[in-house]
């Protein structure tokens, strides 16, 4: 065999984005679903960008899927190569026609369920050939999709943090309210210093939401214990029922108020003293993305929308 059939050939997009899907699933069943193909179709992608790169990537089990070393830097390549392409042809949709097409929003679940309601009129109303489409997940897997190309846009707790540097674009700042049952000696109050908490026990979410770091580090800051004991919860609307039986106390963002403390007559508003620990929510995209001015309009138009919230609004720069 001469060497020049043992040079590799170039990977297809499809190829990549299966290896990908493989890689990040770490289930053949989970990354075809992933990806919108089938099973075959994808171990069948897999096979081919193995041999046409001439080396394994993946060892197969009857238990588990396991990424080689070189695997594991294949798949960081591919990932700059996919976002590259996706950068690519958002530009040139961008300059073709700004706000029209696809446009994929990552939401955090803290925030999806109180300004989703506004975010979707708004782009009914005044971006009708915006092909919006939300993605709810926490925030590690929304900077991870912002960073491959899988999501445009994100609405989520500043800063964003994460590996991979993002472009921050502040919408709005609110208050933390700490909700309690009805008949807690702090139910009513508007007044509270944030020391309270060191006396309280306060219920969070489960690991991977930020709203859950954001409340540590205020239980931290004021030197209490982290709370909830051995009890956790996956979402804002599960921690005001195990605040409704009894089971302690827990923050809630201002925006989050009004939707889960409604649900109930078992559950009551404690306002701290200012200034009021809270958090700023805003959108994160990837630096120099083509789409950056079509962002600083839709963040103004956001601003707008969301004025009528119980927020403080981050003027535009």
């Amino acid at each position: 065999m001469s060497t020049q059939n043992l040079r590799p050939r170039t990977p297809t997009v499809a190829q990549l984005r299966a290896f990908l899907a493989v890689a990040e699933h770490l289930h053949f069943r989970d990354a075809a679903a992933a990806v919108g193909t089938s099973q075959p179709a994808l171990s069948g992608a897999l096979a081919a960008l193995e041999e046409s790169l001439g080396v394994q990537l993946v060892e197969r089990t009857t238990r588990k899927v396991i990424i080689t070393p070189l695997g594991e830097r294949v798949a960081g390549h591919a990932r700059r190569t996919l976002a590259a392409l996706h950068e690519l042809t958002e530009e040139v949709e961008a300059a073709r026609r700004p706000f029209t097409g696809p446009l994929h929003l990552g939401v955090i679940p803290t925030v999806a369920p109180y300004l989703l309601p506004a975010v979707l009129r708004l782009v009914r109303d005044r971006y009708p050939d915006l092909e919006l489409h939300v993605h709810e997940e926490r925030t590690p897997s929304l900077l991870e999709g912002l960073a491959a190309g899988r999501l445009d846009l994100l609405l989520l707790a500043l800063p964003a943090g994460g590996a991979a540097p993002t472009r921050d674009i502040p919408l709005f700042d609110e208050d933390f309210v700490l909700v309690t049952p009805p008949e807690h000696e702090l139910a009513g109050r508007t007044d509270v210093p944030r020391e309270v908490l060191l006396d309280l026990e306060v219920l969070l979410l489960e690991e991977g939401h930020c709203l859950r770091d954001q409340a540590l580090d205020l239980c931290r800051e004021v030197g209490a214990e982290q709370g909830g004991g051995n009890t956790r919860a996956a979402g804002l609307s599960t921690l005001v029922q195990l605040v409704a039986g009894g089971l302690g106390v827990t923050l809630l963002p201002a925006t989050a108020l009004e939707v889960e403390a409604g649900r109930t007559d078992r559950l009551a508003a404690v306002h701290f003293a200012e200034p009021a620990p809270g958090r700023r929510i805003g959108l994160a995209t990837r630096p120099g993305s083509a789409r950056a001015p079509e962002y600083d309009r839709f963040a103004d138009s956001l601003r707008a929308v969301l004025a009528e919230l119980p927020v403080r609004l981050v003027p535009g720069s």
